[in-house]
């Protein structure tokens, strides 16, 4: 129904679709899209450029601080200040007070590190300035184990941009940048404390190296003119009897040294009466500083086994990796070189500020006391090692020579002198020779081991050819020749009976036999240097085999090991030696005995035969105490005659060697009989 025409309803009228009604002429419906597009285009414009003004007229950015603060580090590190910006209260400047602060520290570590550990986030304010912290960690090694580390701090600021350009972080230099709490005007010192060098005792805790006095001696050219100095030294190289070579080093050193050097000549002991000490005193531009030096008893107190102590080479230095420095007192030599560090103890270091016209004490900023030496502790006997050094010195041989006394309970070394003639090398425990006729307690072994006894008859000829001609010593009894108890042939020390059994017993049988002795095997034990002979278990040729039942050919042996196979044979069972006693050395993996004490106690019996009716009868004829003995001579590799004579006494196993002698008896035997008697 369709509303009613009225005042509120208009006449209805037919409805068109509004597609079908054509637009009205120049109807302005495009031109209406076309403005508002302006609109726009004039607004985001405007917006732009207003953007643009924003961005032209804003102020720069804070810069990153990390940065700055890694740079500061680096710097910090190098020393290198100049270019770095800093605000101060007073007119230092940095990179000089920095150089002046660590002028004494940076002597005496090889390099430090300074590294940024952390920084506190930016603080900004409300004037556009900002700030923030940096921590920098400091390391001076002074040794491996002696590390100075501490922290410092540093205050940054940021007090805004210059006009347009971005402003720069800078640090406020102050001298607790360097070290904590270090004031204006203190410098940084290190103090060296040096520890005492600890003793080298003996058997029983006997010292034996310690602290005596000493006079250093020297020219001193400041006492004399200048035209005197290499008159006084060469007249200091008469009073010391110095040779040509040490004459005309002490001369050269004198001419070359400064104008007012001392140049140092030697080190002698106070009571030593070897040297005119008032000729000394009295020689003009001759100085004597006393002092004290680690020493033995003596000078010749087993020198070539303790060595020597002396001022630090720079190849000591380099190796010590920190741990010495020059200047310091050393071991150069023998034990105390190879137990310098024990010995030496471990230095004070004490780092100090002060300021440099102050009579105030010092500061501590920190230190690390440090420790004495620990001493080293040897299984030799004073006495008894002194006594074998003097029979050694009255004996006079020429030639290297040496006495070596083993425990054979402990396995002690309770002597090991080497001669006069030795010239300072350890003959008495690095020596290397061929054993000769001692070295048949070790083919005796082999033979009881292969169905000998000592009463089994052999035989000893004049001579024996296998491989080549073997003959028995010049001098050799008649009445032992021939078919004889293997006793008699051991006792005489019949070099063709011991030949003779090549087929019975084998190389490898030999090898094992002088093992079970001590001889061949590892010095694992002894804690110093040390040679325990060599005895080949490969196939050799058939004369260098029949060699060895004689200790010749590819045998070798140091007066250690035969005084080893000596305490074998009383102790019954396989020796280790040992010198210094130690942890290492008492811990250490001892090879198992492979030496039965029924076999021992045969080696004695056959050993005893030797003083009883053979080869070191008269030499040891009277000596008390005496179980056997066995006598040697070898030829060695310089065509001279090494002599040799082993021996038990009680259960103390001893050897003795002269490298040019007669023969084992004759040569070796008396110098036996001085130490065995202590006369």
């Amino acid at each position: 129904m369709q509303p009613e025409p009225g005042p509120n309803f208009p006449p209805q009228t037919e409805q068109v679709p509004p597609a079908a009604v054509p637009p009205a002429a120049g109807a302005p419906r495009r031109r209406r899209t076309g403005a508002v597009l302006g609109i726009v285009a004039v607004v985001a414009v405007a917006v732009a450029g207003a953007a643009l003004g924003w961005f032209l007229l804003r102020e720069p950015p804070i810069p990153p601080h990390e940065p700055v603060a890694e740079e500061l580090g680096t710097a910090l590190g190098s020393g290198d200040l100049a270019d770095f910006p800093v605000t101060t209260e007073t007119s230092v400047v940095p990179e000089e007070q920095y150089e002046a602060v660590f002028a004494g520290l940076v002597e005496s570590v090889d390099e430090y590190q300074v590294s940024l550990a952390e920084t506190t986030p930016v603080e900004e304010a409300d004037d556009g300035t900002a700030s923030f912290t940096a921590t920098y960690a400091w390391s001076w090694p002074f040794s491996e184990d002696d590390v100075w580390e501490y922290t410092t701090d540093v205050e940054f600021t940021y007090s805004g941009p210059d006009g347009r350009e971005p402003g720069e972080w800078r640090a406020a230099w102050t001298p607790a940048i360097l070290a904590p709490e270090l004031e204006s005007g203190e410098r940084l010192a290190v103090e060296r404390i040096e520890p005492r060098r600890a003793d080298i005792v003996g058997a029983g805790g006997e010292t034996i190296v310690t602290e005596r006095d000493v006079l250093t001696v020297g020219v001193d050219k400041s006492r004399v003119a200048a035209s005197e100095w290499t008159a006084t030294a060469q007249t200091l190289a008469d009073l010391l009897d110095f040779g040509d070579e040490a004459r005309a080093d002490l001369v050269a050193r004198t001419e070359s040294s400064g104008d007012k050097a001392f140049v140092q000549a030697i080190v002698i002991r106070v009571s030593d009466p070897d040297y005119d000490r008032q000729a000394l005193e009295e020689t003009p531009g001759v100085l004597l500083i006393p002092g004290t030096r680690a020493l033995a008893p003596t000078a010749e107190f087993a020198r070539p086994i303790l060595g020597t102590t002396g001022e630090a080479t720079a190849e000591i230095i380099e190796e010590s990796e920190g741990r010495v420095e020059a200047g310091d007192i050393v071991g150069v030599s023998g034990l105390q070189a190879v137990y310098d560090e024990q010995l030496a103890g471990t230095p004070g270091i004490h780092v100090t500020a002060a300021k440099a016209d102050s009579d105030d004490e010092p500061r501590e900023l920190w230190a690390n006391e440090g420790k004495d030496g620990e001493p080293l502790e040897l299984t030799l006997d004073v006495a008894m090692q002194q006594h074998a050094e003097q029979v050694l010195a009255e004996a006079g041989e020429d030639s290297p020579s040496a006495i070596v006394a083993v425990d054979a309970t402990t396995g002690g070394v309770l002597a090991a002198a080497s001669g006069e003639g030795s010239q300072g090398y350890n003959t008495a425990m690095l020596g290397q020779y061929p054993p000769g006729s001692t070295f048949k307690i070790a083919s005796a072994l082999g033979m009881l081991r292969n169905g000998l006894t000592p009463d089994s008859t052999v035989s000893c000829p004049e001579q024996i050819v296998v491989g080549k001609e073997f003959d028995n010593v010049d001098g050799y009894p008649a009445s032992a020749l021939g078919d004889v108890p293997f006793r008699t042939a051991f006792a005489h020390s019949c070099n063709t009976a011991m030949v003779g059994q090549h087929e019975l017993v084998s190389q490898q049988d030999l090898h094992d036999a002088a093992a079970s002795l001590g001889l061949g095997l590892e010095a694992s034990r002894l804690g110093a240097a040390g040679y325990l002979g060599e005895v080949p278990a490969d196939d050799i040729s058939e004369a260098d085999h029949a060699a060895s039942f004689i200790g010749q050919a590819r045998v070798l042996a140091s007066p250690l090991a035969m005084a080893t196979v000596a305490a074998s044979v009383a102790a019954g069972h396989t020796v280790s030696p040992m010198l210094v006693v130690s942890d290492e050395t008492e811990g250490a993996e001892v090879p198992s005995s492979t030496l039965r004490e029924n076999e021992a106690a045969t080696l004695r019996e056959l050993m005893g035969g030797v003083v009883q009716e053979g080869s070191a009868r008269e030499a040891l004829a009277g000596v008390s105490g005496v179980v056997g003995a066995k006598t040697g001579s070898a030829e060695g590799n310089d065509g001279r005659t090494n002599v040799w004579m082993v021996a038990i006494k009680g259960d103390i196993g001893v050897a003795v060697f002269v490298e040019d002698g007669d023969f084992g008896s004759t040569t070796a035997g008396p110098i036996m009989r001085a130490f065995l008697t202590g006369s």
